[in-house]
């Protein structure tokens, strides 16, 4: 159990620590959000989970957005909205989206940990989440990284059913229809 307890709290605090910093950021998100047409998310891997979990609140607020790479998502517009994940901000798929989305004008935001990476170079508005990993045992990979976009998206969305007016009943009734 001690290894479990200690492994959390190294995670709770270094999410505490990469979206402590991030307001200005934020501000300029939800601004993005609000104003794109519609909205497009991806990722690869765990960070695609991530953005399927963004985009599936958004369309519960009643924005209009696509997880890039599914059957029914259409094409990007110059008035649109397209956000990346990617921890290393070289995921090649993602690198090859935000190509897409640049040539055809619009916006994106990058999620990423690296801040001199080609993702975010290339973006409208980079949110760097600064995870540093000292103890790998307790977060492998890109947990990290992961988990604070997570909660950094999830924020966003209490953020934005404020700034729309939007509460959780609203939100329930686009939920799916089973629930």
């Amino acid at each position: 159990m001690r290894m479990f307890s200690e492994a959390y709290r190294y995670i709770l605090e270094h999410i505490r620590r990469s979206l402590d910093v991030l307001e200005k950021s934020i501000e300029e998100a939800v601004k993005l959000i609000t104003s794109a047409k519609q909205i497009f998310v991806y990722g690869s891997g765990r960070s695609g989970l991530v953005g399927k979990f963004f985009a599936m609140r958004l369309v519960q607020l009643g924005l209009v957005a696509y997880f890039v790479g599914e059957t029914i998502t259409p094409v990007v517009n110059p008035e649109d909205l397209v956000v990346l994940i990617s921890n290393t901000g070289r995921t090649k798929s993602t690198l090859l989206v935000e190509d897409i989305a640049k040539r055809i004008g619009a916006s994106v935001i990058a999620i990423t940990s690296r801040e001199n990476s080609p993702l975010a170079k290339n973006a409208d508005l980079k949110i760097i989440l600064n995870v540093r990993n000292e103890k790998s045992h307790l977060a492998p990979l890109g947990t990290l990284f992961e988990d604070s976009a997570v909660i950094l998206l999830d924020s966003i969305i209490a953020h934005l059913m404020t700034f729309l007016g939007q509460t959780e009943e609203d939100m329930r009734r686009r939920h799916a229809i089973w629930v």
